[in-house]
């Protein structure tokens, strides 16, 4: 898969044959897909009355029409007039422009995501057919973006994004896709997938609501009700008519291959391969947002924990394919590079995850224009070791601000490139 190249763009220089994005949801716009080569004024039109500020375009796809336009070129003859070697301040201002609205629809995408979340489990029960249909057009989304053209990255987004309820629930959805997609999964598991990981812990809705977020204070009798969740989750998934598949994840996704999950204690040849994906992803997730975020271990630990202690819990193709997927230091990992500073991952390529994008702690740049850099594309500069967040100076600590509660969503795409501070293209 080929990396495509995209960039912002303000809706009045749309042109016909630009190869354009729509980072929105399906039901937001009229065409039958969310990316496509512009091909008449109307779709223009059309484009524009959606409300938007910006949308993202390919260069690279788009036809020599668009290319000729004053946008294009304009975009070379500042390219040419650039220093090859230095940042120009106007060039600067657009690439900080182009990053803060990807993450601003990421982090948009991720709040449209919780609020269908939110009311697919207020209708589950006097409307499961719904429901349902709900869970799945916004599967269906998610898999347009991670099956679409664009490489799919797990982007770290603010805390804001996020609330208790859904964003559990849509951490284990985004990590169990981009899982399923690495090992290769067919389309129609990969739905079943989605759908599952969504609702793996919808029976929760059955529960009180201090048992559905479980601590190490619950007797034994509290904790007994808490595994109850899984079955009133199978209950409501086949009141709703999820596929066979789907009902098996939820109700496996507790089940360990070593035989100590629950509530059946299976055995890892009797778990279905979707329900060894989210067993791990839930266990991950868990480890880096527990109920009492004073437990927290970096997604670092996580990954070192699950593999150092918990290993004959997991399917090992399973795991070693989440381990490879994910990088040594996961989206939300503080660590210190090889030119010792301090930066914080917040982005990792599924596909290329050894060498992630990180934001650096500059002094000299203000926190709110830090450039995210890409160490794939650092000859020399690369991470060093990976640290607890109380580790960091304070300056850096309050310059980073690491993620008390980690919430991740796909970011699609690269952006057009640009220098880092050591001078090497990201």
């Amino acid at each position: 898969m080929t990396d495509i190249h995209t960039q912002f763009i303000e809706l009045s220089q749309l042109r016909i044959g630009m190869f354009v994005y729509l980072d929105v949801g399906w039901m937001d716009h009229p065409f039958p897909v969310s990316n496509f080569k512009i091909s008449s004024q109307s779709q223009i039109d059309t484009i524009r009355s959606l409300g938007l500020d910006r949308i993202r375009y390919a260069p690279d796809k788009s036809t020599a029409e668009a290319e000729s336009s004053k946008l294009a070129s304009a975009h070379i003859a500042l390219k040419e007039q650039e220093s090859a070697d230095a940042y120009d301040a106007r060039q600067r201002r657009e690439l900080l422009a182009n990053q803060q609205a990807s993450l601003q629809i990421c982090e948009r995408q991720f709040s449209n995501a919780a609020q269908t979340f939110k009311q697919v489990t207020e209708i589950a029960h006097a409307q499961p057919t719904l429901a349902k249909e709900l869970a799945e057009k916004l599967i269906q989304g998610f898999l347009g973006q991670i099956l679409g053209e664009d490489e799919a990255a797990i982007r770290l987004l603010s805390e804001k994004a996020g609330e208790k309820t859904s964003l559990h629930s849509i951490n284990v959805t985004v990590i169990s896709l981009l899982l399923g997609q690495a090992l290769h999964l067919s389309k129609t598991d990969m739905l079943d997938l989605g759908i599952g990981a969504l609702l793996h812990d919808i029976g929760k809705i059955e529960l009180p609501d201090r048992l559905r977020w479980p601590d190490e204070h619950l007797n034994h009798a509290e904790r007994q009700l808490y595994h109850d969740h899984v079955v009133h989750g199978v209950n409501l998934a086949r009141k709703m008519g999820l596929t066979p598949n789907a009902m098996l994840l939820i109700a496996q996704h507790h089940e360990h291959a070593d035989g100590t999950g629950y509530p059946g204690h299976l055995p890892g040849e009797k778990l279905s391969p979707i329900a060894r994906i989210v067993a791990l992803v839930n266990h991950y997730d868990n480890l880096c947002n527990p109920a009492n975020p004073a437990l927290a271990v970096t997604p670092h630990e996580a990954l070192s924990q699950i593999f150092t202690q918990h290993k004959l819990r997991f399917h090992v193709p399973t795991l070693t394919a989440f381990i490879r997927m994910m990088g040594i230091y996961p989206p939300g990992s503080v660590v210190q590079l090889t030119d010792e500073r301090y930066a914080m991952v917040v982005s990792v390529n599924s596909m290329r995850p050894i060498k992630p994008k990180v934001v650096i702690h500059n002094p000299s740049v203000p926190r709110d224009e830090a450039m995210v850099v890409n160490l794939e594309h650092e000859k020399i500069l690369c991470i060093h070791r990976s640290l607890k967040p109380l580790q960091l100076p304070r300056a850096a600590y309050d310059y980073l601000s690491p993620r008390k509660r980690l919430c991740y969503f796909f970011e699609r795409g690269l952006e057009v490139g640009h220098k880092t501070e050591g001078g090497a293209a990201t």
